[in-house]
């Protein structure tokens, strides 16, 4: 538990795909490179999903600092992308949002 709130880890895109599974998140934090799977297919995969878990708020943490990283990230579903050392302020600031925006409707993959 980190500042009162409760994570749960995946070190693969695959494992984490089965967690979501079998547990239940307020919010997604994701990698783009990962062993196996990359993180815009685990997204894909999280957005095709035919149950509430699709909605889940997703937000991307990376150090690739592309130009048109925010862009892409958004078009393959994510809603949020951090960038690399993220300060745990910026981190709840940035769940916060998204939560908020999943709940009042105005975020709709």
């Amino acid at each position: 538990m980190v500042a009162g709130v409760g994570m749960d880890e995946a070190d693969s895109a695959e494992k984490g795909l089965r967690m979501i599974d079998g547990m239940d998140f307020d919010a997604i934090l994701m990698d783009l490179r990962m062993p196996g799977m990359d993180g815009f297919e685990a997204i894909g995969l999280i957005r095709q999903r035919h149950d509430a878990k699709a909605l889940l708020p997703i937000i991307v943490i990376t150090a690739d600092a592309a130009d048109n990283l925010r862009a892409q990230c958004l078009a393959h579903g994510a809603d949020e992308l951090l960038l690399k050392p993220v300060a745990m302020e910026e981190l709840f600031d940035a769940i916060g949002r998204v939560i908020a925006a999943r709940s009042d409707g105005s975020m709709m993959v």
